[in-house]
């Protein structure tokens, strides 16, 4: 960085997982002495976190670099990392000559261009230093990169195979964010349930793991779990942490299509999974994501999937197109679904799953809930994770970042509206 460079601003795209990123990075540049500019013309930095997971995501990404750089000052640099500086590099510096630099990761982004990519990181965002949470809540990443094959991502190509924190590590990243105020931990990774075992080697050590974070907070969520490793003892675990929220990778119903996916279950399986728990919590709450129009996708395994959709009557559910991605599995795959008909299919679960949110949080109504208050009248209870799912609204003057006890008191479409009852002490 030249001299006298000292704001940034970074702009974050895609899932939570780049959130932890841009976190990282943050801490990175106040620990050098930078201080955070409230607005992207104020800042001599300019760092995008892109997401390329699939073609509406890298479109949304290359639209945000292009307003960013119109509107940043003429003295200041931007500079774009994430999964599309990693997964495109060159090319992507290339096509954007706004950019002053493209760095994949683990390449500082004061360093220019990125000339080629590196078989693994040459330093790991995971164990970088993190400024203090910004809510009441905070992301932790416990692994990169993922060692599964499932036929549409392409992930682990960019990502690289699954690389574990140790446990001490990840604890001592929740006990600053604890100090720093955060009552709920949410531990994401790509593969989460598989934490500890990478490449084969290793023991899967994420109850151990979630039974050590729960010690340490109130409230603890964990997203992205696939089915297949959903075992007792997990279950267990979360349902002992006072959260018991489920968020299943699910990605379809269909045998046959799941196949094509090199994907395990099926809709019967599923759904057996899901009602066991609900017998052992009923207030358990769930939430899965699906992919419409994957090659070899028929009527008969919509007509499957819809099904399923009523059956089990998940709180949230979201459904996308399938995106077709270079160097994948299901990239050389026959059977190409039309868009249009990829967007009816779409259109008629979106329409049914709406119905069944709502009416699930309509069924809340009059029941008595612990809160937690992550901003003046925004409150979430264990069944809505931050930032992906609905909100519980609650008088202004309840206090932020304290857990409060609510009554349910009307419902509009996925968000839900309470009245404190009383202060829960934890």
């Amino acid at each position: 960085m030249s001299e006298g460079r000292r704001t940034f601003f970074v702009e974050t795209l895609g899932c939570p997982k780049n959130q932890v990123d841009s976190d990282k990075l943050v801490g990175t540049f106040l620990a050098d002495g930078m201080t955070e500019a409230g607005a992207v013309e104020d800042a001599d930095l300019v760092v995008v976190n892109t997401c390329a997971f699939i073609e509406e995501a890298r479109q949304e990404s290359i639209d945000v670099v292009l307003g960013l750089a119109e509107r940043k000052a003429d003295r200041a640099e931007i500079v774009v990392t994430g999964c599309m500086a990693e997964r495109y590099g060159d090319e992507l510096a290339q096509a954007l000559p706004e950019v002053d630099a493209v760095a994949g990761f683990g390449v500082p982004v004061t360093l220019g261009r990125k000339p080629s990519s590196p078989p693994l990181p040459s330093f790991d965002l995971l164990n970088l230093p993190r400024p203090p949470a910004r809510a009441p809540w905070a992301y932790v990443k416990v692994a990169e990169g993922c060692d599964k094959a499932c036929g549409f991502c392409a992930i682990p190509s960019f990502r690289g195979p699954q690389r574990s924190r140790s446990v001490a590590q990840i604890l001592e990243e929740v006990d600053q964010l604890v100090a720093g105020g955060a009552r709920e931990i949410v531990l994401v990774a790509q593969d989460l349930a598989s934490y500890g075992r990478d490449q084969g080697v290793g023991t899967r050590d994420i109850v151990p793991l979630v039974d050590a974070v729960a010690g340490r907070v109130p409230w603890v969520r964990l997203l992205y779990l696939y089915p297949s490793e959903l075992t007792e003892p997990l279950v267990d675990a979360i349902l002992a942490t006072g959260v018991p929220y489920f968020d299943l990778s699910l990605q379809h119903v269909s045998r046959p299509l799941l196949r094509r996916m090199r994907r395990w279950g099926d809709g019967p399986r599923f759904l057996e999974r899901i009602d066991g728990i609900r017998q052992r919590a009923p207030e358990a709450a769930f939430r899965s994501n699906f992919i419409v129009g994957y090659p070899g996708e028929t009527e008969a395994d919509h007509d499957q999937l819809l099904a399923f959709v009523e059956a089990a009557q998940l709180d949230w559910c979201g459904f996308f197109a399938y995106s077709q991605e270079d160097g994948t599995h299901a990239a050389g795959l026959d059977g190409a679904v039309p868009r249009p008909l990829v967007d009816d299919r779409l259109a008629e679960l979106r329409e049914r799953q709406d119905a069944i949110t709502a009416a699930r949080r309509d069924d809340l109504v009059g029941s008595d809930v612990d809160v937690l208050v992550d901003e003046p009248g925004v409150a979430r209870s264990h069944r809505e994770a931050p930032e992906i799912d609905g909100i519980i609204g609650v008088p202004h003057h309840l206090e932020v970042g304290r857990l409060h006890r609510v009554r349910i008191t009307g419902a509009e479409g996925p968000d839900s509206f309470g009245e404190p009852l009383v202060l829960v002490e934890r």
